[in-house]
């Protein structure tokens, strides 16, 4: 299924789904295969492509996965509160959504239908400003492309990073080359319970937005 929507309503309502993620639908590969081919087609640093898109379905190793995150989460200093700035930005009411939500996922991770854990070949351990840009600016294009792509065919993502809390277990776990192949995030994915997505309350634009100068 491809939902109708113009590319203002994909962008604009593709959020981060946890209360809504179907647990009880699979999710056909030929999808995700579709997902993936789309995020590929993403802007690359040199055009290197060095991208990995590690799905996990099978039960165990989701399992496995879902393991590692929860335990990343739930260490301590994992989660540093929110600066005051940003809490007033997010307001209490939505971040109280957020929390119910990640508790959400902390019960059903290993549920979710697929799991996708987006990679790149180079690690930027303590590297210059320079270089994390044009690593990360390898990757995480691809990975929201990918997250687009899903929800153009009625399937819910949300970006987390637990994992990489002990990314050398969840390397481990997924069979990642860790010293080659640094892991973005894990991207729970599952059709949602109902399409009605709408825009989220953002900051006003005359906030983040500067003219020849901050």
């Amino acid at each position: 299924m491809t939902l109708a929507l113009s590319s203002d309503q994909l962008l604009s309502t593709t959020r981060a789904v946890r209360h809504r993620l179907d647990l009880s639908r699979p999710v056909p590969r030929r999808l995700l295969e579709e997902c993936v081919d789309l995020a590929v087609q993403a802007p690359s640093g040199r055009n290197r492509q060095r991208w990995h898109f590690v799905i996990v379905t099978d039960p165990e190793q989701r399992a496995a996965l879902a393991d590692v995150w929860r335990a990343g989460v739930t260490t301590p200093g994992a989660s540093e509160p929110l600066p005051e700035r940003d809490a007033r930005r997010a307001s209490v009411a939505r971040m109280d959504r957020v929390y119910s939500g990640t508790a959400h996922l902390y019960a059903h991770l290993h549920e979710v239908p697929a799991l996708v854990v987006p990679c790149v070949e180079g690690r930027t351990d303590h590297a210059p400003v320079l270089r994390q840009a044009g690593t990360w600016g390898s990757i995480l294009p691809a990975a929201w492309s990918f997250m687009l792509a899903a929800r153009a065919r009625g399937l819910g993502t949300c970006w987390t990073t637990g994992n990489l809390v002990d990314e050398r277990e969840s390397a481990r776990v997924l069979g990642i080359p860790y010293d080659d192949v640094m892991q973005a995030a894990l991207i729970p994915v599952a059709y949602t319970l109902g399409t009605d997505f709408r825009p989220a309350p953002r900051i006003s634009r005359d906030r983040v937005l500067h003219w020849d100068q901050f």
